[in-house]
């Protein structure tokens, strides 16, 4: 069990407050609000910390960015390759991925990360490649 401390907590509050799935950079803007003296350096090892323990998530979505989740909660992530947002996507109940893995492959998931990419409705809308909601039957 980790010893109290403001700094991981007011982090922790910051990252579960917002769906944007930031940066350090961007946790440590945030974080200077109200931790004026706190260092990026302390912002990423509590970052790592909160990662070892569980109680985020880390991405990396292939711009060379780490990304933070508040969520650890099991779901799927989609990344926009235009405008660089990363957006929860949530399964519906009956897709247990980690259910399927272990009957098929006789193992034990211990967790999941999946990431999908392409480009979201409004950067298509705004680009006009008229990409329209399409219903998936599963």
């Amino acid at each position: 069990m980790q010893k109290y401390s403001r700094q991981r907590e007011t982090i922790l509050t910051i990252l579960r407050g917002t769906d944007r799935h930031p940066t350090a950079a961007w946790i440590f803007e945030q974080a200077r609000e109200q931790l004026p003296n706190i260092s990026l350096g302390t912002v990423y090892r509590n970052l790592m910390s909160l990662r070892k323990s569980g109680e985020i998530l880390s991405l990396s979505v292939g711009d060379g960015t780490e990304r933070f989740d508040g969520n650890a909660a099991p779901h799927l992530h989609f990344f926009c390759t235009a405008c660089k947002q990363v957006s929860d996507l949530r399964l519906p109940p009956h897709l247990d991925l980690a259910s399927f893995a272990e009957r098929e492959m006789g193992c034990r998931v211990d967790g999941q990360q999946i990431l999908l990419s392409g480009v979201c409705r409004q950067c298509a809308k705004h680009k006009g490649d008229g990409i329209e909601k399409m219903e998936v039957m599963l």
